[in-house]
């Protein structure tokens, strides 16, 4: 395990929780009622990174906002993606009490119409057929389903799966994932079998590729990425599945042709194509699903985080009808699996992203915000790339364009002034600027948003001396 002079891992899902910077953003921030929230909550809960120390304490949430203790207020444009249809939808809300009035748990042997209505919808919306669900009540719980499913279907238990993805912090969804916080330090062995291979990610192409303005030039590098996943599985020869988000959270998205080329490789390798939807589905990239984007069904769709509304925890697991192989198992027997509630929540949540034509407005201030970020590049050398569709966007800071040296601390600044501005979001790789804003942003929202970030940018560039 590659860990710094301080012994501390590298930092990849988050902000560092403990640094110069967020310490002085918080003495700038003081409040009595929330200094003792905080030291509360430092003394209660097990501490861990990316979450522990909090920046602060939440008072209300709604729309696109949240208010702190001391009333501040921030647009937020992370949200841990669950926020797709804004905060506290008054649709949402109504059917939850509704649901909590007329039938509010049912035993696990028995189902319900909530229940049921959640699985015909999603069967119906799912990219493909994608027949039969399942549901836990978080994603890193589908994950493991589609896991164990994979390895029911094929009698093989390998994965291959990818260095920086995030598929949840249980053992089988860290042994996946490809995060050093979840799955390297104390924990010892994770499951066997589960093989990585460097991500596509064309701006910083592991395979060594140039690219052109964070475009690959394929003539060049013939999809390298693409044809590694290849060769593993032939190496390999016993994989039950290839696990991946068909549009990285990071964010980065696969150059073109790439799932189309994968899938092709598990075809003929019989493994199956397991996508992990949950922070990038219902809506989020401008379609209801990353992967239709892309051309390509897999064999198991996870989804979860924002399938209960911002609100309720729930996740999904949709696979193929020929996928039903386990009858006489329980590979995800939750208590709460049927849970009319959260079930209801669920439902709610896609008639709202469908009535109100969320998953298209995602995509129109997506592409409003990515054309204002690339004029913005051309006059801010501190930023390297611009990438994302729809609204999951990423802007990366680096010190020198031709070195691509990563500016991680102009990142932390530009993250601090930002907040003092009243913008959230969080960044990844430590340089990365990682904007997840709701489906229901507004064009006016966006463009405020992107007018604080802008002098936040200008000024951490002229401060770090690139202005």
């Amino acid at each position: 395990m590659a860990l710094g002079k301080d012994r501390r891992p590298k930092q990849s899902e988050g902000d560092v929780n403990r640094s110069r910077r967020r310490e002085e953003w918080a003495a700038r921030n003081r409040d009595p009622a929330l200094d003792r929230m905080l030291a509360e909550d430092a003394r209660l809960f097990l501490h861990q990174s990316v979450s522990t120390p909090c920046l602060s304490a939440i008072r209300k949430a709604e729309g696109i906002w949240i208010e702190d203790v001391a009333g501040r207020r921030y647009m937020d444009f992370h949200g841990n993606n669950v926020h797709h249809i804004g905060y506290g939808h008054p649709k949402l809300i109504a059917a939850i009490k509704r649901q909590l009035d007329e039938l509010p748990f049912t035993p696990r042997r028995f189902t319900s119409e909530p229940a049921i209505s959640l699985a015909r919808k999603l069967t119906a919306i799912a990219p493909g057929p994608l027949e039969k669900v399942l549901f836990t009540t978080g994603g890193s719980d589908a994950v493991e389903v589609a896991l164990k499913l994979a390895r029911a279907k094929t009698g093989r238990h390998k994965t291959i799966s990818f260095w920086d993805s995030f598929h949840g912090a249980g053992f089988g969804a860290a042994s996946v994932g490809g995060e050093q916080l979840f799955r390297s330090g104390p924990i010892g062995p994770l499951l066997s079998g589960t093989e990585h291979v460097a991500p596509f990610a064309c701006y910083r192409c592991p395979y060594g590729y140039p690219e052109r303005d964070g475009k690959p030039d394929l003539a060049l590098c013939r999809m390298a990425c693409a044809s590694y996943v290849s060769y593993v599985l032939e190496r390999e020869g016993d994989v039950a599945a290839i696990v991946a988000e068909p549009a990285r959270a990071v964010p980065h998205l696969a150059p073109p042709g790439y799932w189309q080329a994968v899938r092709a490789a598990c075809d003929k390798h019989g493994a199956l194509l397991i996508f992990d939807e949950i922070p990038t589905g219902l809506g989020k990239t401008g379609r209801m699903f990353a992967c239709e984007h892309e051309g390509v069904t897999p064999d198991i769709l996870v989804l979860g985080k924002a399938l209960g509304g911002g609100v309720l925890p729930i996740a999904a697991v949709l696979c193929r009808a020929d996928l039903d192989v386990a009858g006489d198992w329980a590979f995800g027997h939750y208590t709460h699996e049927k849970n009319p509630v959260t079930a209801r929540a669920a439902l709610t949540t896609l008639e709202i992203i469908e009535e109100e034509g969320l998953a298209e407005n995602a995509r129109v201030a997506g592409e409003l915000a990515l054309v204002r970020l690339a004029e913005m590049k051309s006059r801010h050398p501190l930023i390297g790339d611009v990438r994302g569709r729809g609204c999951l966007i990423g802007v990366e800071l680096v010190r020198d364009r031709a070195r691509k040296e990563p500016a991680n601390d102009a990142a932390e600044e530009v993250l601090y002034r930002c907040l003092d501005r009243g913008l959230s979001f969080k960044t990844t790789m430590g340089n990365v600027l990682t904007l997840t804003p709701p489906l229901v942003t507004t064009r006016a929202q966006m463009e405020a948003a992107l007018d604080i970030l802008e002098t936040a940018i200008a000024e951490a560039g002229h401060a770090a001396g690139l202005e």
